[in-house]
């Protein structure tokens, strides 16, 4: 195989499903093949590559996923990834209502080589946080560069904290008091693996180093537990960067995501 097949293989092997230590309210179900999450913003559905099921089995898999979540009057989210069978898991996902969202590339790179840092702006620090306080900042910086509401994210980044603080690091770029950039690192107890989430920063600050800095940050960190590889879900703006940093495009993710009638949705949040 090549090295990209061992990359997939390996992510295949021991990223899919959800690490161990569930915060408060969350609880992990399955479901035949299924990794069902539920207490989360919105809930979340996690397959093998081949969920080994066809036709109309797989229709009846889909349906009660979907079903079950209408039940709580809550959206939720299928992980698909480009190369998951069957092949026409994705057309059966959008026959059942599940809307596809943004298309990311999966990335995976050597730890030890993404530990190099670019100098930062002035006025500009890096430091690890984990206060209630923080996290909420965070969330607004968000909701800042999404232009909605992500106030869910500081309650989900305090929750994961409380939950396994050793299983998340969370970092912030901040400038004049203000957050203008964050980032966190999720270990995989068990695994070779960590993976980079977040790294989003307000339109003023992109294209200075920040986002770069914030990957070195957390490589540092990685290394030093141990880990072997860094596994990212990029954007079409992210993706680039970390390819010219050594990290290397294994296959596609897209979220598919099934939401309740509005006046549901409403009714439930009463």
């Amino acid at each position: 195989m090549t090295d990209i097949d061992n990359l997939l293989a390996a992510y295949d092997e021991q990223m899919r499903g959800a690490p161990p230590n569930p915060p408060t309210g969350v609880t992990h179900e399955q479901d035949g093949p299924l990794l069902r999450i539920v207490g989360q913003f919105r809930g979340f559905v996690s397959a093998p590559r081949d969920v080994g099921v066809r036709g109309a089995e797989l229709d009846r898999l889909i349906a009660r996923q979907r079903d079950y979540f209408a039940g709580r009057g809550e959206a939720v989210e299928w992980k698909t990834r480009g190369h998951d069978l069957p092949a026409d898991l994705t057309d059966r996902l959008r026959a059942a209502g599940f809307t596809p969202e943004e298309r990311e590339t999966v990335l995976i790179g050597l730890a030890e080589d993404m530990t190099a840092a670019p100098a930062l702006p002035d006025g500009v620090t890096l430091r690890q946080v984990t206060e209630d306080a923080d996290m909420r900042r965070i969330a607004v910086m968000e909701s800042t560069v999404w232009e909605q509401d992500w106030g869910w994210l500081g309650d989900d980044l305090i929750a994961r904290v409380a939950a396994a603080p050793d299983e998340i690091a969370v970092l912030v770029a901040e400038a004049g008091g203000e957050v203008v950039s964050a980032a966190w690192l999720v270990f995989r107890e068990g695994t070779e693996f960590a993976g980079l989430w977040g790294g989003s920063t307000l339109p003023a600050w992109r294209g200075r180093g920040l986002y770069r800095a914030l990957v070195a940050a957390r490589a540092r960190l990685a290394v030093a537990r141990g880990v072997r590889f860094l596994q990212v879900d990029a954007s079409d703006d992210s993706a680039p960067i970390l390819r010219r940093l050594g990290f290397h495009p294994v296959t596609t993710t897209t979220p598919y995501v099934w939401s309740p009638p509005q006046e549901v949705a409403e009714g439930r949040s009463r």
